[in-house]
């Protein structure tokens, strides 16, 4: 069966390609890194597999991204290549096509975005690009699919003469180089093509370095290293093979394209004057995030979510009740299941309305291509704090869900930098925190529920840069690195693009609710139905009272020192949501409206914030800790995260409510 890999820069279609070549979906977004693990799917038109691998700008690996790529290419057996390539930024993307080709596989090419070329003022001749490059080219545009079926075509038609090997020429002493080292891998037993590991080789590339390690093999870099110093260009081994292909580059497309006027509505750069300027980009970010959580809570948001909690509270409660007792359920049973279950798991599942609409605008910003344009805003704030722009993509990542957030910090190139991002990444508000904040600014900030929502949002920014610039001065010494992100063309999300992306967001949410939200109400019911004294005890002498009551005074200083905190706290741990549920089955109430009534006998306006202040900070839940240990690969850091974030949450809400107290004579 055929194996096909599909290989591109960031932010050139390559995910919606593989999405119409197989007819699968995975996520789209326009920020570099969005693919961080090779993704493989059933070709519909041909019989094989599409693997697609991380959008990448070298061969020679910087990130985990890359080295993916490296590895894969080192290490798999493929059939072909399918290589994507961005017509509007055509030299930058040949980069990576010319190492491509030099592997030798048969390729590919599809040329995307000639539209986007052209609104540039460039238009591309596709048969004289092929001619040029040795290999097929197909324009495509892979949003909407046309072309693709003439690439899945070119691709079944590959044969292993489809692609010739471009010859660039990089100098006599590189040369020679090659020549030696090919001569010297003839004697070892690995089955790749020599000319294109002898140029890996001399650039570095690491993980071939890895591979091969020859003693001869060293000498000959030396020997071109120190004939490269001895010239009047002084230029390095990786200097001259870039210049050489850039070169050659520079020919190909003088010879295949012609430059034309340039339109006159380039509107992408006519924006970006505007939401990238230097004083005003950061105060237009936040405008856009602050109009975002006003149409999630206060305009559309809320409605949505009292509709849904009258149905939970109303009919489906009733129609469940009424058919526990046509079935002589028992009261053991009907207790569990309408003051457990549904008190529990619908007192979260009200909250989804607000949730979907904020990942809503999230994907929007995602794929018109702003929130690449936010971490380029947010660089030089980053940089001060020992971080660069392209950590706040995981942070961004991270206000949907913790767990794709840390994972996302894979395509940070500096080490140390990159454990700093998983580290900070869960201080950010995610989308099970939410159903927290709803409950508590509707019943203490009602006239001021995004203003309070944002100031949480953006207290988790602000806390995580603070420490990212203590950590990186003191525990993690970071040392000085390059920001590169890729700025996608403006685009119009289309509608079912955005629906995809919205649901593949908030389906975790929903699918908690089946499993850590449900298993977390049957036991928090259990812990508050039975005690000491047997079973159907009063709430108050419960087993989940004992712990509570065990629990409060420690949190007492931080204004919300009753047991029924202290008791709702603890489940966090596996899920975030569980805190609502877990209040649901506290306060028995019927409705959320009730509830929120409750919450006024226990919490001040003050306390209610510095509960929420500590929820935001406290240790991740059980799925982020996992993902910690995965991507920083240590228990020590992860242990190290859970520590920092608890000593934190805590000696920040108790500022907030001791200084509240003082600042207001309560």
């Amino acid at each position: 069966m055929m194996q096909t890999a599909l290989v591109g820069n960031p932010n050139t279609g390559k995910t919606s390609l593989f999405n119409y070549l197989t007819g699968s979906y995975e996520y789209v977004g326009n920020w570099s890194g969005v693919t961080v693990e090779k993704k493989v799917g059933k070709l519909k038109d041909v019989h094989g597999e599409l693997i697609d691998l991380p959008g990448v700008y070298s061969l020679y690996p910087l990130s985990k991204d890359e080295s993916v790529v490296t590895r894969f290419f080192l290490n798999e057996s493929f059939t072909n290549i399918i290589n994507i390539v961005d017509a509007s930024q055509l030299e930058r993307n040949l980069q990576l096509t010319i190492q491509i080709l030099e592997f030798g596989k048969p390729v590919v090419i599809g040329l995307n975005m000639v539209d986007v070329a052209k609104r540039r003022g460039l238009e591309i001749d596709g048969q004289l690009l092929a001619k040029k490059l040795g290999t097929p080219v197909v324009p495509i545009t892979a949003r909407n699919g046309k072309g693709c079926n003439d690439l899945a075509v070119q691709l079944n038609a590959l044969d292993n003469t489809s692609s010739k090997i471009p010859y660039v020429y990089y100098g006599k002493i590189v040369e020679n180089g090659i020549m030696k080292i090919i001569q010297i891998l003839e004697d070892e037993k690995i089955d790749l093509p020599k000319r294109w590991l002898a140029l890996q080789l001399l650039e570095g590339n690491p993980d071939v370095t890895s591979l091969i390690k020859n003693d001869q093999i060293s000498q000959v870099i030396e020997e071109v290293e120190q004939k490269l110093k001895t010239t009047t260009s002084s230029t390095t081994i990786t200097r001259l093979i870039f210049d050489s292909r850039k070169q050659w580059i520079d020919q190909v497309i003088k010879e295949s394209s012609r430059e034309t006027e340039q339109s006159k509505n380039n509107w992408t750069e006519k924006i970006d004057k505007i939401v990238t300027h230097r004083w005003l980009g950061i105060p237009i970010f936040l405008a856009f995030m602050f109009l975002m959580f006003k149409i999630t809570f206060d305009w559309l948001g809320t409605p949505l979510s009292d509709g849904l909690d009258a149905f939970f509270t109303g009919p489906l409660t009733d129609w469940i009740q009424s058919g526990l007792q046509a079935v002589h359920a028992s009261s053991f049973i009907q207790a569990l299941v309408l003051q457990g279950i549904i008190a529990g798991v619908g007192g979260v599942l009200v909250f989804v309305p607000q949730i979907f609409i904020l990942f809503l605008f999230i994907s929007f910003l995602e794929d018109s291509g702003y929130m690449a344009r936010a971490a380029l805003v947010m660089d030089r704030m980053m940089e001060r704090a020992g971080l660069n722009g392209k950590a706040f993509i995981p942070m961004i990542i991270g206000f949907g869900c913790n767990v794709p957030g840390v994972m996302a910090a894979r395509t940070i190139e500096q080490p140390k930098e990159r454990l700093l991002t998983i580290l900070l990444t869960p201080l950010m508000s995610c989308s099970a925190r939410l159903s927290i904040y709803a409950l508590f600014v509707g019943a203490f900030f009602e006239k001021y529920q995004a203003i309070v929502v944002f100031s949480l949002y953006l207290l988790g920014v602000v806390v995580a840069l603070l420490l990212a610039k203590l950590f990186s001065k003191t525990l993690m010494k970071n040392e000085s690195s390059v920001f590169v992100i890729e700025l996608p063309p403006y685009r119009v999300p289309q509608i079912l693009t955005l629906w995809r992306s919205t649901w593949d967001k908030g389906k975790g949410f929903v699918r908690k609710a089946g499993t850590f939200i449900f298993g977390g109400s049957v036991v928090i019911w259990l812990l508050s139905y039975m005690g000491p004294g047997g079973i159907g005890v009063d709430m108050d002498n419960s087993f989940l009272a004992m712990i509570g009551k065990a629990i409060a005074p420690l949190i007492a200083p931080l204004g919300f020192g009753v047991w029924q905190a202290g008791a709702a706290l603890i489940p966090g741990f596996l899920a975030k949501e569980v805190v609502v549920s877990s209040m649901n089955i506290i306060y028995h109430t019927p409705n959320t409206a009730s509830l929120q009534g409750l919450l006024t006998d226990s919490f001040t306006p003050l306390s209610a914030y510095s509960f929420l202040v500590f929820v935001l900070l406290y240790i991740p839940c059980v799925a982020t800790v996992a993902a910690i240990r995965n991507e920083a690969g240590s228990w020590k850091w992860t242990l190290f995260g859970i520590g920092y974030s608890l000593v934190i949450a805590y000696a920040l809400s108790f500022v907030i409510y001791q200084g509240g107290r003082l600042i207001f004579g309560l």
